[in-house]
């Protein structure tokens, strides 16, 4: 390695001619015209970093790979894949033999980042430590032919340092965050170092001392927090938890419908980073014994975003739990939900009528409010008046006249309606049918000419008429009104970047309670690998799985014998309806999802 000598780029663009990214034309036209590209850029940059603090303009340093990553060039051995700076750094890594590694923020250790070598020296040299292993501490950076830096980091550490290969942006992006979060950690605990007992703590019953505690304005804490909602956007996570344990506090995300855990803070920093977070929701700094509910309205990328916050009383003090919602995400085309052909056409059926009650049905966190929003926006026009009442309100429209549910002042589900119908409404959402009294209010809506949106908290669409009923509804109201009932859930979709075929047998899937109707006994279905791109999950992003059961004459004289679930669903499968199941099968079979996923998110009816 250190025969090679320095990263040239010479070096860089025979890598991306040996690994057919670039051709040999490309290779000499660029190798003629790069000062003149990196002055282009060094402007560029100089401009768009104009009024920054004087650190962030001292790190601007364009090196080749910048000047190549900033043309967009397309790889000349597949012109529909992009020459990004991945793309650049693993041809690099392929011809050097060392192992290119692509950061996941998600595993990496906050003190193994942080603690082995300062932050100047990592961002001045461009090096992270990511992991220590049985005495070894692998090092990524962009440049792994520097074994001057490379030994005095081994020094400092006493371990042997493995060198992998990372983009240089992510590198620059993590030490920036990594270092920023624990810098603004380790300033808030050390201004306040005496132990700290929660009054939700229940093994404590005397609070030794509030004196001392850290403001929710502390700009450590400020930082903190910013940094937190910054993490979770370029995650793409949908919840943020602060969980209090006994001597610590764990940061966790839910990505994709799993939970990750990204921190760990010290117990004493826990109560001003809740206090922070109450401030901006809104919420009354001083109660720590009941729950809150509010919300944070800020900005992502020049978009805004909501963010729903929940906090409750636990035996360690105040857990919080918030809420992201992304209108790129709320607020989509419908067929871009994950509906089927078949069932797109029933459920446009739904919507586009006059009058009625139409239900989306699912457990929480199975995309309802998706459905609901991207339906309401498909069907607003000018003509028509949409209101909403909701508990609470998850993403302000100003197409649509919110009404958020507010107890305290008497604003409920059950009586805000008849307020409602003096609006003149087209269409009305109802957040959620809880009792018989919001179901009837709903219902006389339906009867008296409106579209009636609303979500039930069933397990699919047939057990969502059992429920009515359950709730005291008279079957002739349920009759005179319901039109459609749609139930959901989320599946993860395989991963587009590592995606690749599987043999497996029918007799395997059927024995792990698949029943599969196929031609052949062996099935060549897919499954995600694990890149840089899913984290090694193989799986990125999800998408929706229906059953959507249209209110036939059938299924209306079932309501009136008050016939029980596995009637009604045996008789709408055999008037089309597909289930829950066997969608996420066929998406299976396309190869959208994964078997495993299909067992994990439904079940079969016997």
């Amino acid at each position: 390695m250190n025969a090679i000598g320095p990263l040239s780029d010479e070096m860089i663009c025979n890598a991306l001619v040996k690994k057919c990214c670039l051709t040999a034309a490309q290779s000499r036209d660029l190798l003629r015209k790069k000062e003149m590209l990196k002055q282009q850029l060094q402007k560029r940059r100089m401009k768009q970093l104009q009024g920054a603090d004087e650190r962030r303009r001292l790190n601007l340093r364009i090196d080749f790979v910048d000047v190549l990553t900033a043309l967009n060039l397309k790889r000349s051995d597949d012109p529909g894949r992009p020459l990004d700076e991945d793309a650049i750094y693993q041809a690099l890594a392929d011809d050097w033999a060392i192992p290119y590694h692509k950061i996941d923020p998600l595993k990496l250790d906050l003190n193994t980042v942080t603690s082995i070598i300062p932050h100047t020296f990592a961002m001045k040299h461009l090096v992270m430590p990511v992991a220590v292993h049985d005495g070894r501490l692998t090092v990524a950076t962009p440049n792994p032919f520097n074994r001057e830096i490379l030994e005095d980091i081994e020094r400092a550490s006493q371990l042997k340092v493995r060198a992998v290969v990372s983009s240089k942006s992510d590198i620059v992006k993590l030490i920036n965050e990594f270092y920023g979060f624990k810098r603004s950690i380790a300033a808030a605990e050390n201004q306040f170092t005496s132990p700290l007992v929660d009054l939700g703590n229940l093994e404590q019953y005397v609070r030794i001392s509030a004196e001392g505690e850290l403001p929710s304005n502390d700009q450590h804490i400020v930082n903190a927090v910013s940094h937190l909602f910054s993490y979770a956007f370029d995650q793409k996570a949908s919840d943020i938890h602060i969980e209090p344990k006994r001597s610590s506090s764990l940061i966790r995300m839910r990505i994709d419908g799993m939970l990750h855990t990204v921190y760990t803070i010290p117990k004493n920093v826990h109560t001003a980073m809740i206090s922070r977070i109450k401030n901006l929701s809104r919420l009354d700094m001083a109660e720590k014994r009941r729950p809150q509910d509010g919300r944070i309205k800020t900005d992502k990328e020049g978009r805004e975003v909501e963010i729903r916050v929940s906090m409750v009383p636990t035996a360690f003090g105040e857990k919080v739990v918030m809420r992201i919602m992304d209108p790129d995400i709320l607020f989509q085309e419908l067929d871009q939900l994950g509906f089927t052909t078949t069932d797109l056409i029933r459920y446009n059926n739904f919507i586009r009528l006059p009058n009625g009650m139409v239900l989306v049905c699912g457990p929480t966190g199975s995309g309802k409010s998706t459905t609901l929003y991207s339906t309401l926006r498909t069907i607003s026009s000018p003509d028509i008046n949409i209101t909403t009442v909701e508990d609470p309100i998850e993403m302000i429209h100003e197409d649509f006249n919110q009404i958020a549910v507010n107890p305290a002042v008497g604003i409920r589900f059950s009586n805000i309606m008849r307020n409602i119908l003096r609006q003149d409404p087209d269409v009305i959402m109802i957040g959620e049918m809880r009792d018989l009294e919001t179901a009837e209010n709903a219902i006389q809506a339906a009867l008296t000419g409106h579209l009636v949106l609303s979500t039930l908290h069933t397990n699919d669409a047939p057990s969502s008429l059992i429920r009515l009923l359950d709730l005291g509804t008279p079957p002739f109201l349920i009759q005179a009104t319901l039109r459609g009932i749609v139930a959901q859930r989320l599946v993860r979709k395989i991963c587009t970047h590592c995606r690749e075929p599987l043999a497996i047998s029918v007799t395997d899937l059927e024995q792990m309670g698949l029943q599969i109707n196929a031609q052949h006994r062996e099935l060549t279905v897919y499954r995600g690998a694990g890149c840089q791109k899913c984290r090694g999950t193989g799986y990125k992003g999800r998408t929706a799985i229906h059953e959507v059961l249209p209110y036939t004459d059938a299924i209306r004289d079932l309501t009136t014998r008050r016939a029980d679930q596995t009637a009604i669903r045996t008789r709408a499968v055999a008037q089309g309806m597909v289930t829950l199941r066997r969608n996420a099968v066929i998406k299976f079979l396309e190869g959208t999802t994964t078997y495993q996923e299909v067992l994990r998110v439904t079940w079969e009816h016997e």
